[in-house]
């Protein structure tokens, strides 16, 4: 079957929100006259608003396939390397070679050092929609595609508890569990009363069968991880994510052996070739792949190398209006050690208002958008946040 490219098209969607993302601005933090804003504690740059660019392309059979990435910073960036570089080149092929096209597209640019980054994401973005448009040809959801479907429903965890003091995050944890959810991370960065006091609390607070995570952010080195690490252990910590700085796969090691609770990496990687840099050091045993950094091609090849390693995989799931959520629940319909996916619930709930689609989060599980490719399409008020309208 031929699916001939036709057009690339993008946009960027920003939507404001009351509270940043993690939380109310700490101590010395402020939004700069773009909308920016640092967090203190991890030195990493943040938008004040929910924003991330959305790829189209459409064949010459009029079938459309959706994209998404990330675009939270300088999502311009992101749009000139896809409407510049790379529409110009995938234009004319065949949409359904998904794989050989992501491929070709890496090994355009990677010799001038561009193997990760914003170049990687546009990948990401064009990798989704072309995947997109294959599910809608076979008429298959893109799960079928990537193996079938071991499970419709997969396991979340709340993820952030976006509160001023302690004892309100201790609230907010307490409310999901209420709702059925069993796994929760709190952000170690806006930890303003100490990790240790702040997983000690949760314990208390949602008692010994919940299982509780932290995201420490990179901020960092090894020892200082280790010796936070076991500050918490006494209260059963599920993993530590993130802790020291993506670059130092050593020190990351180094944490990993020091300690008794498993180590969580792999939001920023873009590549199975970062996963098996980290794979080979025992530098971690869960991977947390990014659907918005990877796209699906390589989540897969993350997921298949993580299998043969017998590491789990916990998606991660950030800032975005749902479509690469979506492309992230169903490469991760078929993982076989997948014990959770992350449920940002101040993004998800919200953003669901934006798409067509009976995706959900409910009673602590994400059911798996249903029909053909993705199972998501923009709803007409997602036109209203965009720089372009792209439903014509």
């Amino acid at each position: 079957m031929i699916s001939k490219i036709e057009s690339v098209e993008t946009c960027v969607v920003t939507i404001p929100r009351e509270t940043p993302y993690l939380g109310p601005l700490g101590e010395g933090e402020a939004v700069n006259r773009k909308g920016y804003l640092v967090r203190a504690g991890n030195r990493t740059v943040y938008p004040s608003v929910d924003r991330s660019v959305i790829v189209k392309i459409t064949d010459a059979s009029g079938t459309v396939g959706w994209g998404e990435t990330y675009g939270i910073c300088a999502p311009n960036a992101v749009t000139e390397i896809i409407e510049d570089l790379l529409a110009p080149v995938i234009e004319g092929r065949n949409a359904l070679d998904v794989a050989c096209i992501h491929e070709d597209l890496y090994d355009m640019m990677h010799v001038r050092g561009y193997f990760g980054g914003f170049y990687l994401d546009a990948l990401a973005a064009i990798d989704i929609a072309l995947w997109d448009i294959f599910g809608k040809h076979s008429n298959q959801t893109v799960a079928q595609l990537l193996g079938g479907t071991r499970r419709k429903k997969i396991p979340a965890y709340v993820s952030g508890l976006p509160e001023s003091t302690l004892e309100k995050r201790c609230a907010l944890a307490k409310q999901w569990q209420d709702k059925g959810f069993t796994g929760f991370k709190f952000a170690g960065v806006v930890s303003h009363e100490g990790m240790a006091n702040e997983m000690a609390a949760l314990r208390e607070t949602l008692g010994p069968d919940a299982d509780i995570m932290v995201d420490m952010h990179w901020k960092f080195s090894a020892a200082e991880a280790t010796r936070v690490i076991k500050a918490m252990e006494p209260h059963n910590l599920y993993f530590a994510e993130a802790p020291c700085a993506p670059e130092d796969i050593e020190g990351l090691a180094t944490v990993a052996r020091s300690v008794a609770t498993p180590v969580a990496a792999g939001e920023e990687w873009r590549t199975v070739f970062e996963a098996r840099e980290r794979i080979n050091r025992n530098a971690c045993s869960i991977l947390q792949p990014e659907m918005g950094h990877t796209g699906i091609t390589q989540f897969s090849r993350i997921s298949q190398l993580a299998q043969a390693f017998h590491c789990r995989i916990i998606p991660h799931a950030s800032i975005g209006v749902g479509i690469f959520q979506a492309a992230s629940l169903h490469a991760s319909a078929n993982v076989l050690h997948l014990p959770y996916h992350e449920y940002q619930h101040s993004v998800f709930d919200r953003n669901l208002q934006f798409l067509e689609t009976d995706m959900d989060c409910q009673n602590g599980y994400f059911s798996l958008p249903s029909g053909p490719g993705l199972g998501v399409t923009p709803s007409k008020k997602l036109w209203a946040f965009s720089d372009k309208d792209l439903s014509s």
